[in-house]
């Protein structure tokens, strides 16, 4: 089997502009060029948001599920159009249709399947599910766009 459509976390790092404790996504696989994408982020009981949400019974923010998408749908952007970080960095602009079906918790591993639904010069529209444990856990559109650094 090929590794052409994975992604490891060294490219990850050279794709995405994200850092700790903002990198959500920890490597991809299933890429097909300006198609589709899966993100797969592990979440662990270190996480710096679970101190604080919450506790007694730690959830992973489902903001921060949503950026984990959007930052699954930049390295498909970044790969696709083979975009340097020193030179554009990948903008979310908009994000519709949000819906949360289940937490991530501690020890979840989150997979981001993520779907052009159109593209048009530097900006696409996406489409977003996120997996624990095969279920549905959280689904959006959103959109995105290649930027240039100033």
């Amino acid at each position: 089997m090929s590794d052409a459509g994975n992604i490891n976390y060294a490219e990850v790092m050279r794709r995405l502009p994200h850092r700790y404790p903002f990198l959500l996504v920890d490597r991809a696989e299933d890429y097909v060029a300006g198609q589709s994408i899966t993100g797969i982020k592990n979440v662990t009981h270190n996480e710096p948001f679970f101190p604080g949400h919450f506790p007694i019974d730690p959830v992973m923010p489902g903001v921060l599920i949503v950026e984990a998408m959007a930052q699954t749908g930049a390295l498909l952007i970044s790969k696709t159009l083979n975009v340097a970080i020193e030179d554009k960095i990948i903008m979310f602009m908009s994000i519709d249709g949000v819906r949360f079906r289940r937490p991530a918790r501690p020890g979840d591993q989150l997979r981001m399947a993520v779907q052009v639904t159109r593209a048009r010069g530097d900006a696409y529209k996406f489409r977003g599910e996120t997996f624990i444990d095969g279920k549905l856990a959280a689904e959006a559109e959103f959109m995105a766009m290649a930027v240039t650094v100033e």
